[in-house]
């Protein structure tokens, strides 16, 4: 059987010169890489205790939905500015060039809750740290986060230090 990195393809220069993208629907496409990813993150954090698991959209639900069936918890939806139904809350934050919204439902995170937000990335640590963030703005406690890939040279898990954050696959670079 492949390593999990195997299934991930490395497109150089893209989305600028001396970047390298790691694209992740690489690891979709194929149904041995997207079990292998599935399993590695859930079997990383077996020994946390999980009420709840919410990730954002897009990449966070695909990760997310079959750790949080799998582990028989409900799934939270993170989603941008103006996509959910019922009352949010929400939180803005900084991106490269500008800013964002995230919104979850009010009523999707009870105060308590032990939470781990799942995602398929870490770079800047900037989305992570709202949604973290927008968390605990309904009481609950975020105990871990997990990931398929971190770019280690962009210092995301600085961002998060008191936070445990497992990374499937690190890469050391952008």
């Amino acid at each position: 059987m492949k390593k999990l990195e195997e299934y991930v393809r490395s497109i150089p220069d893209f989305p600028e010169q001396g970047i390298i993208f790691r694209d992740v629907t690489s690891v979709l496409q194929d149904a041995d890489g997207l079990h292998l990813a599935i399993d590695t993150m859930q079997n990383m954090i077996k020994d946390l205790d999980i009420d709840v698991i919410a990730g954002p959209e897009s990449r966070g639900f695909i990760f997310g939905t079959p750790i949080a069936y799998n582990l028989g918890k409900p799934f939270v939806l993170i989603r941008k500015k103006g996509k959910l139904p019922c009352e949010t809350v929400s939180i803005d934050y900084e991106l490269e060039y500008g800013t964002a919204t995230i919104e979850m439902h009010k009523d999707s995170i009870k105060p308590g809750q032990k939470v781990l937000i799942v995602d398929d990335l870490i770079a800047t640590g900037g989305t992570t740290e709202a949604m973290i963030k927008l968390v605990e703005s309904l009481g609950g406690e975020v105990v871990g986060v997990v990931v398929l890939m971190e770019l280690a040279g962009l210092n995301g898990r600085a961002r998060i230090a008191d936070y445990r954050l497992d990374s499937a696959i690190v890469y050391p670079g952008k």
